[in-house]
């Protein structure tokens, strides 16, 4: 796709792009770890954790830094406890970014298609697109799911490309992570980093150029 080519169609993250979630994640996180006895985190320490869907979160949140890996097993039961506490207070704290409803009232003006390709677990992915975003029409909305490969495999992505008919190099894939913006590169997709989410501008820059650094800064990548 040529830089200077409109985009036809934008893919977005969901924690840490449009939604701050991290608050939520980490105390249900955290609850799991408390109910096998294991050592708890400070919330930020979670955005280093997020991004690889919810039983990588829970293996990186128990590793032991003089035993190393926690047991497989345990991890299955730490994420059944995580998601189990998640459902309970998905949504305490979680909240669209500043601007990011602008910036959508803008996409949607312009008439794009908009879809939601996340790493959370499907049917938490649903809630929080239904219940805090629910003014806006992204179709489809894919969230984990175990008969299909995780980002930053590309299946999903070009999926939404096949479903809207449109080629994938006329596509912006937005997210916050490098694991977004490996997605976008691998489907041949526009990848546009953000800012204000779960990694720093510094693991990003080597996957996207130029990144942005509010949703104003977003709305202009994407020609608004």
């Amino acid at each position: 796709m040529r830089p200077d080519a409109p985009i036809r169609g934008v893919i977005f993250d969901l924690d840490g792009t449009l939604l701050d979630t991290v608050e939520d994640i980490g105390h249900a996180a955290n609850e799991a770890l408390g109910s096998k006895g294991l050592p708890i985190h400070p919330i930020p320490s979670y955005l280093d954790f997020v991004g690889h869907g919810s039983l990588e979160l829970m293996r990186r949140a128990a590793a032991n830094p003089v035993h190393g890996e926690t047991e497989e097993t345990v991890v299955i039961e730490l994420e059944a406890a995580f998601q189990a506490a998640y459902e309970s207070h998905w949504s305490r704290a979680t909240r669209p970014y500043p601007g990011i409803e602008e910036l959508l009232d803008s996409i949607a003006e312009k008439g794009l298609p908009m879809a939601v390709l996340s790493n959370k677990p499907h049917r938490f992915t649903l809630k929080c697109v239904e219940s805090l975003l629910h003014r806006w029409t992204f179709s489809p909305i894919f969230g984990q799911r175990v008969d299909v490969a995780k980002k930053p495999d590309p299946t999903a992505a070009l999926d939404i490309a096949e479903t809207w008919g449109l080629a994938a190099s006329s596509l912006a894939m937005v997210g916050d992570t490098t694991i977004d913006l490996e997605t976008g590169n691998n489907a041949g997709m526009r990848a546009i980093g953000v800012t204000w989410g779960f990694h720093p501008r510094d693991k990003l820059m080597a996957y996207a150029r130029p990144l942005a650094d509010s949703a104003d800064e977003l709305r202009g990548l994407l020609g608004l």
